[in-house]
């Protein structure tokens, strides 16, 4: 068995370690900063520097009704740096709007969905609590960087502060309970076993519950996949997506070097972690 063992508290990927069992209720979400490129340059491992808006660069102009540059951008005179901006903008424009959906949406899953009623009782049997109090919808700000690449997330874990839901990012209440089963998979995880979230010592760790999580959560489920992805393979679908997942996850850790070392320490825990459904006795989503 190539899932951690028994034994304490270690923080998930992302987040500080931390040795409480209990979330605390307050999470704190930033607006990420732009970082010098001398200063990306010494050290390889930080992300590449976080680009601002440049009206003359990316066509998108904020000054403008928020109309106009969406006629802008259906007419191809916004690159896609520019509709990144653009996006960001109107959910701040819309984040107090977002929030409470965000929360009408959470409190109703607590109430109704046997999902997260199990996961949240399974987490109160190892000393845990888990509910509306610390499980907290804020705007998660999306990082568009000078590479290209953006980066966002639709919810994380925390063994300081519980568990955060993007509520900029939700599309609906079936992805919210996606994105909170998830969540509430690595909460279990945290506190039923010793883990090395971050990877310093072995990176398997937090490739077993990234392929736990996603396995459990049914953000991969076939429906999920076909109508909301676009990936209409009658084979291997679900197991594709799973994989693909935790390695994208397994990329955020400051010890994995490049996606090749995440698909490798995916793969070498693959067989014993994706047949562990734990605390559930199968695939329930």
């Amino acid at each position: 068995m190539v899932t951690p063992s028994p034994a304490a508290h270690q923080a998930p990927p992302s987040t500080t370690t931390d040795t409480t069992a209990r979330p605390s209720p307050t999470l704190q979400q930033q607006e990420p900063q732009p970082q010098p490129q001398s200063q990306q340059q010494d050290d390889p491992q930080k992300l590449p520097r976080f680009l601002t808006n440049d009206p003359a660069r990316t066509g998108y102009d904020p000054s403008l009704k928020w109309w106009m540059n969406y006629f802008k951008i259906l007419t191809g005179s916004i690159t896609r740096e520019g509709i990144e901006h653009y996006r960001e903008d109107r959910y701040r424009t819309n984040e107090a709007k977002d929030c409470a959906r965000c929360d009408k949406y959470r409190d109703w899953l607590f109430q109704h969905s046997p999902t997260v009623r199990f996961m949240r009782d399974k987490v109160s049997a190892l000393g845990g609590d888990l509910g509306p109090h610390n499980v907290v919808c804020q705007r998660c700000p999306g990082r568009i960087t000078e590479t290209g690449a953006v980066y966002r997330q639709s919810g994380g874990f925390s063994p300081d502060h519980g568990i955060l839901l993007c509520a900029n990012e939700v599309r609906d209440r079936g992805h919210l309970e996606d994105t909170l089963s998830h969540e509430m998979v690595h909460a279990w995880d945290h506190l039923r076993w010793k883990v090395d979230w971050v990877g310093r010592k072995d990176l398997r760790h937090s490739a077993c519950t990234e392929i736990r999580a996603s396995m459990l959560s049914g953000e991969c489920r076939w429906t999920r996949e076909a109508f909301v992805r676009g990936n209409w393979r009658l084979t291997q679908q679900f197991q594709n997506c799973v994989r693909l997942r935790a390695i994208q996850s397994l990329q955020a850790r400051p010890t994995c070097k490049d996606d090749v070392h995440a698909t490798k320490v995916v793969n070498e825990v693959w067989d014993s972690c994706f047949s562990d459904t734990r605390p559930f006795n199968e695939v329930y989503r």
